[in-house]
């Protein structure tokens, strides 16, 4: 008889973790489904996209993840937030979160890449009549 796993639990079977070093941070690809999947243009910049996330390859569990080590930092005009995503029952790091800001002539302009939540970018036009959408008259 085949043992079925619970929601929160992952197969004991993987013995090779792929990892990512990233700014001195490893990041597991063992613990997501698809590595940096596409997002289009859906850029969080807190939070967590548990649909990609398989379970934690140390302990085994599926369970929410923690945001650890959240930093702000501002350069030349950009908004960059970073944030690590841990299991939270035994403190992998799952993955690093970086989120960027910026306003370039008439947009905002965001970024975002994650192994877990993915890559990602979106402009918005800062104008009442987005520039981009507007038809030439003759």
């Amino acid at each position: 008889m085949r043992q079925s796993l619970s929601s929160r639990e992952v197969s004991p079977s993987r013995k090779y973790r792929r990892t990512f070093p990233v700014t001195g941070v490893a990041m597991c690809g063992d613990c997501v489904e698809k590595e940096y999947p596409n997002r289009g243009n859906i850029c969080l910049e807190n939070g967590s996209f548990l649909l990609n996330f398989t379970g934690c390859a140390v302990c085994g569990k599926r369970d929410f993840m923690l945001i650890t080590n959240k930093s702000l930092k501002e350069e030349d005009g950009e908004e960059i937030v970073t944030y690590d995503h841990l299991c939270q029952n035994c403190h992998h790091v799952v993955a690093r979160h970086e989120y960027t800001f910026s306003i370039m002539d008439e947009f905002q302009e965001y970024t975002m890449l994650c192994l877990l939540c993915g890559k990602a970018e979106d402009t918005i036009s800062i104008l009442p009549d987005d520039p981009r959408q507007m038809t030439l008259l003759f």
